[in-house]
Order: C-alpha cells, then sequence, then structure tokens
C-alpha cells in the first residue's frame, strides 16, 4: 500500500508541477527542485527504519552534497537551451554532466 501512495503523490506532484509550467514556468521550475522530494524521502525512511538516526544523518548529507550535480544539470541545461539546442541533445548533455558529477560525489562522500 506504501508504494501505491508513494507513486501516487510523486504523479500528482509532476502533473501538477507541468501544468503550472505551462501558465508560470519560473514557479513552476521553483517547486520542482524544491526540498519537497527531499522531505517526503526523509518521513518514509525514518518510518520505515524507525529513525535511524546514522541512516537519516547519511542520507540527509548525500543529498545536501547532491544538490551540486544537480545545479550542474540544470545549468548545462540552461546554457544549451539558450544556445537553441534541440531537447534531446539538451537532455544528453545536462545528465551527462549529472552523472559525472553523481560519480565524484559518490567517490568523495566514500
Amino acid at each position: 500500500m506504501q508504494l501505491v501512495i508513494k507513486t501516487a503523490l510523486i504523479v500528482i506532484i509532476i502533473l501538477a508541477v507541468t501544468a503550472l509550467g505551462k501558465k508560470l514556468p519560473a514557479a513552476a521550475g521553483l517547486i520542482t527542485v524544491m526540498p519537497l522530494t527531499g522531505a517526503l524521502a526523509l518521513v518514509w525512511l525514518y518510518i520505515e527504519n524507525r529513525g535511524d538516526a546514522a541512516l537519516m544523518q547519511n542520507f540527509t548529507r548525500g543529498a545536501l552534497w547532491g544538490m551540486l550535480p544537480s545545479t550542474l544539470f540544470f545549468l548545462t541545461a540552461f546554457i544549451c537551451f539558450k544556445k537553441q539546442c534541440s531537447l534531446p541533445g539538451v537532455l544528453c548533455l545536462s545528465f551527462g554532466v549529472w552523472l559525472a558529477a553523481a560519480l565524484v560525489h559518490q567517490w568523495l562522500l566514500k
């Protein structure tokens, strides 16, 4: 049942942001990167792991440092869109930059 609730909540958030993005793209962008998903993940991790402090600390540390690869993803996408690149090209390059930064992220956190 928890999986159904989690999935439904994610779908609702994505649909709402997509609908909002048509009228207020900057606001939709802000909502997309807000800590809503992180907060939901914290709640579920806490409940499912009985508040394991070490797990929660490691999760939040990973999320904190994980903002850097995500920032690079959006920076790359912004620059590519400014240069009028195609969506597939933007996504490929942005995810490539994110993946490289995420690998460095994981290496540094070990």
